[in-house]
């Protein structure tokens, strides 16, 4: 095997690169458990012992190494003759600002839950079975909840809804909405903040999430939604005005018989609003750091949790336009389908009967 050199050299540096963001990824989590991105941000920098103390009398020794891995990383800065460690308001939008759209946080938790279930995916890799949602490390439903929260909050009302046919003056007006796989139910809540006149109802097949977003409901006074276990191929109801799938259909075993399941339950005049990653529909065309990062998630979560369902068709986070489309009309039954919108994240598709 002939090895050129300077290509070797050039790799080993990027693999040095990619290991030290990895490692770094489990001190996110900690900084941000802790408290030390808060800290950092809203005292506007400071020593050790002073970020130490600002987020709860922590140890500073701790501290200075944590600083000191987050300033080699260029997630906070340093200087060097004052020998204090500060955040830009870039860096703090994404490590520190709850409500930022550009907070990242939360994707770190997701990433925790991959190593802690590496084993369990292994085992599914050499037998062919799936890993269900519920079987995954707690870490990753807060995680996933935390992750997209910001993206909905900054989108979902102003944007996405607005680009669906007919379905903001619903909602102003009063209407009737089922949000499948609504996990956590951050997506819910958010529009039944937004249409205080209209009935939200988030159904999800993993019961502890459906407990986990009442509270969050309750806890935030959101009165107009409730939350109840069902999975897409059978939740109850029907004459649904609205009914959106957030991330989630790429998950489900039997896309298309959620996909004809869903058009049973709208009214004539209804749409289905489906987020999906964003991806184009051939993989030369997802070799990107957006589509490594999506095809990571889809190995670990994505596409375990499809085949530990009965039919398995395993879309995977990467389906792109083209194949949701042909689970949408062909599998689902649906007349129309078209792109409503786009972020560099996500695909926001309309569906209708």
């Amino acid at each position: 095997m002939n090895i050129d050199t300077e290509k070797l050299h050039s790799f080993l540096g990027k693999m040095v690169g990619d290991m030290g963001a990895t490692a770094s990824g489990a001190l996110v989590v900690l900084g941000d458990r802790l408290g030390l991105f808060a800290a950092v941000a809203e005292a506007g920098g400071g020593t050790p012992e002073e970020i130490a103390t600002a987020a709860g009398n922590l140890d500073e020794r701790y501290v200075r190494e944590w600083l000191s891995c987050m300033a080699a990383s260029g997630y906070v800065e340093y200087d060097g003759s004052t020998e204090t460690f500060a955040m830009t308001p870039e860096q703090a939008a994404v490590f520190a600002v709850p409500h930022s759209p550009a907070l990242l946080t939360g994707g770190y938790y997701g990433i925790a839950s991959m190593f802690i279930d590496e084993p369990k995916i292994a085992k599914a890799f050499q037998s062919g079975n799936g890993v269900g949602w519920g079987d995954h490390h707690s870490c990753l439903f807060c995680g996933v909840e935390r992750f997209f929260r910001p993206g909905y909050e900054a989108n979902l009302t102003t944007d996405w809804i607005p680009s669906l046919t007919g379905a903001r003056e619903k909602l102003v007006r009063g209407a009737r909405v089922a949000d499948v796989g609504c996990g956590h139910g951050c997506s819910t809540s958010i529009m039944a903040k937004a249409f205080p006149n209209s009935e939200f109802i988030g159904f999800d097949p993993h019961e502890p999430s459906v407990v986990a977003a009442r509270k969050i409901a309750a806890d935030e006074g959101v009165s107009n939604v409730r939350f109840e276990v069902g999975t897409a191929q059978d939740f109850p109801g029907d004459n649904y005005d609205l009914v959106a799938c957030f991330d989630c259909l790429h998950d489900m075993g039997d896309p298309a018989g959620a996909a004809a399941h869903i058009r049973e339950t709208l009214n004539d005049d209804g749409s289905w609003l489906i987020v999906e990653p964003m991806a184009g529909d051939t993989l030369a065309e997802n070799l990107n750091p957006v589509g490594r990062l999506y095809y990571a998630f889809s190995t670990m979560i994505c596409t375990p949790a499809a085949k530990s369902q009965d039919v398995g068709l395993a879309l995977g986070a990467q389906a792109g336009e083209k194949r949701l489309r042909d689970v949408v009309t062909s599998g689902g039954g649906f007349s129309q389908f078209r792109r409503a919108a786009e972020t560099p994240f996500n695909l926001i598709l309309e569906a209708r009967i």
